[in-house]
């Protein structure tokens, strides 16, 4: 079975407080990721504060919440691409907020897949360049990537579009794009903003079978933000996120 891939992995000790959203079954692994009282304000205003939760290794989490509450935000502070004002971020027993800007880099490269809501794909690469990218950041040349990316354009049902240009491909094709990428190089955590938003229903149970895939398979960490009853309903675990932290979501269909 393929490992995700982080040069940051260590064993860490699962702890627990006060303001954690309790939901982890006690037959999986020391958390993946582990979020800790985190909080972001902008100005004087809170976005969200005492945001902790934990996500083991093969959990797929869905994150519900009202429509402007953060959640976006809140992938980008675990991913390191906005800074927070305050707790910690733990991936695979390390503590990566604050890390020198080489090391986030590095470990957002490594061990992080990012499904962007916006897509953010490359206008001047084809669409297996752009889903190699991370594969192609990581050192391997084209031959090496060429079997994994055929892989991944087969996998999210974009077979015979691997030369296209982007604009070539409607917004369902480009969301594809932007998946297949996050998943290509087996990351050990996938952070996924609406991946399924703009998809048909069809196209969007596809997607959630690549993600619980990569989840079951590789023992990748999952957490997908969403307003999607399908899509939560395939998750593991149900939160969601408020201005006062995050809680275990009682009834998925209402996010």
């Amino acid at each position: 079975m393929p490992e995700p891939c982080c040069p940051f992995a260590s064993a860490g000790r699962r702890r627990r407080g006060s303001g954690y959203a309790r939901a982890v079954k006690s037959d999986l692994p020391v958390p993946l990721l582990r979020v800790v009282a985190l909080a972001k304000h902008f100005d004087a205003a809170a976005v969200f504060e005492n945001v902790s939760l934990e996500v083991a290794g093969g959990e797929l989490v869905a994150l519900l919440g009202e429509s402007g509450v953060g959640k976006s935000t809140l992938l980008n502070c675990i991913a390191g691409l906005e800074p927070a004002d305050a707790g910690e971020v733990w991936l695979q027993g390390r503590a990566v907020r604050g890390l020198a800007d080489d090391d986030a880099a590095r470990l957002r490269r490594e061990c992080l897949g990012f499904v962007f809501q916006a897509f953010h794909v490359l206008p001047h690469l084809s669409v297996a360049d752009n889903i190699g990218l991370p594969l192609q950041l990581l050192g391997q040349r084209r031959a090496e990537r060429a079997p994994r990316i055929a892989e991944m354009i087969a996998a999210v049902g974009l077979d015979g579009l691997g030369g296209r240009a982007p604009r070539q491909l409607s917004g369902g094709q480009l969301q594809r794009v932007a998946i297949a990428r996050a998943l290509v190089h087996r990351p050990a955590l996938v952070l996924a903003d609406e991946p399924t938003g703009n998809l048909d229903p069809t196209t969007a149970a596809r997607v959630m079978d690549v993600l619980v895939h990569a989840a079951r398979a590789t023992g990748a960490a999952v957490l997908l933000v969403t307003h999607s009853p399908p899509a939560a309903a395939r998750c593991d675990r149900v939160l969601r996120l408020t201005a006062r932290g995050v809680e275990a979501a009682a009834d998925a269909a209402a996010g």
